[in-house]
């Protein structure tokens, strides 16, 4: 975002302070892009990084704006949407713990990202990391695995978005979030969802009531339980099944 709108952000939208990066500590260290960085190389972060919290509904950067900065995110969970020229939202990811947004190198923002929860970020300005990339040959590795990685993500979604039908779409969705989910927390049945029924069916290509529908019919056929942040899956194998159709 371009510093006029970082002030904008700053006084409307994020909550509490901004202050320096902590990475010895971070829980998201693991599963981000700075695990390829030695110990020594965090100095060189902090000289253009800082730590900025995001309170939910809020929103970090918008489509079409400078992008000056490059994110990760270290806490919380984010909607990726573009604004389509008919007014339509279309989303286009969730970003969790770990995960790079400004792989894209653009000059502007190409989508729009806002916090479903609390979140926490690193932010860098672009100029400094694209130095740090010239002298840190294992960070541009890393950089392009988790490009790599997105593209398969990418592709998975027209996939989805192709011939499915519903059912198969929303199995896929709890079954991909699970994943997404596990190397965060570890395996588990249980798949967090921060998003809200629209945003999962904006995402897939199905109205709210067919994603409540579908829902709500994996919940009567026992296959899922619906808890107040999410499901767990009571019948792994035939989502499974339905998700690699």
């Amino acid at each position: 975002m371009s510093s006029e709108t970082a002030e904008r952000t700053a006084g409307h939208h994020v909550c509490g302070h901004h202050s320096g990066l902590d990475c010895q500590h971070c829980q998201a260290r693991h599963l981000s892009v700075c695990n390829a960085l030695e110990p020594e190389d965090f100095d060189d972060l902090n000289r253009f990084g800082r730590t900025l919290n995001y309170a939910p509904k809020s929103t970090l950067f918008e489509q079409d704006e400078t992008a000056d900065n490059v994110l990760n995110l270290t806490e919380g969970a984010v909607r990726l949407y573009k604004l389509l020229p008919d007014g339509r939202r279309q989303v286009v990811g969730f970003a969790l713990p770990g995960d790079f947004l400004g792989l894209a190198m653009s000059a502007r923002n190409v989508f729009s990202a806002d916090a479903l929860t609390h979140v926490t970020v690193c932010q860098f300005s672009r100029t400094g990391f694209s130095d740090l990339l010239d002298r840190k040959p294992k960070l541009l590795r890393r950089l392009h695995d988790i490009a790599s990685h997105e593209l398969s993500l990418a592709q998975d979604q027209m996939v989805i978005l192709g011939r499915r039908t519903a059912e198969e779409k929303i199995a896929a969705f709890l079954i991909g979030m699970r994943s997404r989910w596990a190397k965060i927390n570890g395996a588990s049945v249980h798949v967090p969802l921060p998003m809200t029924r629209q945003d999962i069916g904006d995402f897939l290509g199905l109205t709210v009531e067919t994603v409540s529908r579908m829902l709500t019919r994996f919940a009567r056929e026992k296959a899922i339980v619906i808890v107040p942040d999410g499901v767990r899956l009571l019948d792994v194998d035939r989502m499974e099944r339905l998700a690699a159709s």
